[in-house]
Formats: structure tokens, sequence, C-alpha cells
């Protein structure tokens, strides 16, 4: 069949090779780039090498439009009992073993708080699991949630392991979590393809999984994007990362759009709205609790709000 054929097969709603129309008994379904149909494997097959070059150009087009699409939050969520965003960064909030669920430092310091003047044993702010006593408890926590398929508890028994030096263990946990869309994996996956630590350094899929956590909302991920955009001189890439990650309140990435305003990469409308958006974003994570938790933090201990 001749592309003219295929082509016009496509417009009557027909099989790219062998023109068969959809009717009640056949059923066509697209090719992955969303551009043809087949009624069959075997159509799709024999298609295939009209339809090659055509199918890879617009899948990358696809890849590059989901890439610099607009997240809606950051991978790090809300607070499942405060419901406000998270902050940026792992190190900003408490990762509960018992759930899974990571919780504010402001809720986690008013449980300790609470806890402190009633006397009352310590549990999850969240499950109300009783907190672990011990390394061995911990291990048999998180591997129950491991063997439901839970991609924190497997990208958490990833950090132990590679802590360990046990580096082959911890990426085919960081894989198994980042397969089940898991940003964070993504992202520790891309660091240690990147750096070769525990595995030979692998550019291709370093790329793909910083490509991956940054799609799932992961900052730090769209800013090493931006970053390394930037070093090849694309600047107007470098731009869109850095304006997305921005907007998820990620400061380091305003600070390098600043520079592509004062460099003459970046027009004076381009850093004044990134950085409303990040200031807008920066203040729906503030809340009293967060700013006591965080004094308290600083001072050594909870005691000191009491």
């Amino acid at each position: 069949m001749s592309s003219t054929q295929a082509a016009a097969a496509e417009t009557m709603d027909s099989c790219a090779s062998c023109g068969t129309t959809a009717i009640d008994d056949v059923k066509l379904k697209k090719c992955a780039c969303k551009l043809v149909q087949y009624c069959s494997v075997d159509c799709q097959k024999n298609h295939r090498p009209q339809h090659k070059r055509l199918c890879r150009k617009r899948m990358a087009e696809l890849r590059d439009e989901r890439l610099l699409e607009q997240p809606d939050s950051s991978c790090y969520g809300d607070c499942p009992i405060c419901c406000l965003p998270l902050l940026i960064g792992p190190a900003k909030s408490n990762m509960m073993d018992c759930c899974s669920k990571r919780i504010c430092q402001g809720c986690h310091v008013a449980n300790m708080k609470r806890e402190f003047e009633g006397r009352l044993e310590h549990r999850c702010a969240f499950c109300r699991h009783p907190l672990v006593q011990s390394e061995e408890e911990l291990y048999k926590m998180v591997m129950k949630r491991v063997k439901k398929n839970d991609p924190v508890a497997m990208r958490s028994m990833g950090k132990k392991n590679h802590k360990e030096g046990n580096y082959e263990s911890a990426i085919r946990y960081w894989t198994r979590a980042a397969e089940l869309g898991d940003a964070e994996a993504h992202y520790e996956l891309s660091i240690t393809y990147r750096d070769g630590e525990g595995v030979e350094k692998d550019e291709k899929k370093a790329i793909y999984h910083t490509e991956e956590a940054a799609i799932g909302g992961h900052p730090e991920a769209r800013h090493n994007l931006g970053c390394k955009e930037g070093n090849k001189r694309r600047f107007e890439r470098a731009k869109k990362h850095f304006i997305i990650a921005a907007n998820l309140g990620d400061h380091g990435s305003l600070k390098m759009l600043k520079k592509l305003y004062s460099d003459g990469h970046a027009s004076k409308e381009d850093y004044a709205g990134a950085l409303r958006a990040y200031q807008v974003a920066v203040d729906a994570m503030k809340s009293a609790e967060r700013e006591k938790a965080e004094e308290a933090i600083k001072n050594g201990g909870v005691n000191c709000i009491m």
C-alpha cells in the first residue's frame, strides 16, 4: 500500500496498512504515535518500514511535550495531616516507615508535643502505629510493605542498601520503585548512573531517569536538566526547565533563571512571572506550626515550644 493510500486510509478511519475500514466487527488500534491505526498486529508489522521514521519523530515530539509540561505539584505532595504542600527536599519532612506517609515537620512536632504533655506512647502521627524500637522491627515493617508493592518502601530499602554499600540491591529496589512511577526512585537512579557508583556510568540511562523524575515533579531533577541544557548553550530549553522548577518552589532554579535574565537569555517577563509563581508556591508551604517546628529544631528539640 502506498503512502498516499495510507494517508487516505487514515482519513477514512481505516487501517493504514490494508485499508480495512472500522466497522462493528473490526476494531482499529492506534499506533503509539497516535498518527495511524491498524486492524491487526500483522498489518502493523507490515507497515512498520514505511511508518518507522515518522513514528519515531512523532514519539520524540510527544516525549518532549510531556517533558516540558508544568506538573500540578512537586513529587513530595501534601502533608496528609495538615494538607499543605510539603517543603521541597526529603530532609524537610518525616517519612513514616509504618505507612509510607511523609509528614511535615509542623505536624510531626505538634504530635510529639501532644504525646509529651499527655505522657502518651509515641505513635505515628498519621496511622497511629507505635513507633518501632529496633532496626530488626523496622526492617520487618518495611519489607511487609515492599511485598505489597509499595514503591515508597522499595525506595527506602534502596537507600538503606546503598548506604550499606550494597549497590546492586539498591539499584534493584530503586528500579522496581521507578517502574511503579516513583519520581524519587528515578532521581536516585539518575544520580547512580551519572556518577557510576556501584554500576558502570551510563549517560543515556542517567538522562532517561532524570527526565522521568522531572516529569513526576521532582524539582532537583528538573533543576539538573536546566543546568545540563545551559551547559550545552541551549538557553531556551534551560529557561523552560528553570521556570517549571521555580513554579514548584525551587529556589536554586529561580536563581539560575535570574542569571539567564542577567545574561540576556531570558526576558524580564520570564523572570518576573517565575518569581511571582515561586512566591505563591513558597507561601502555600508556610504555616504557624511549621515555623514553630523549625524554631524548635534550631534550638535542639521539641521541649522549647512546650
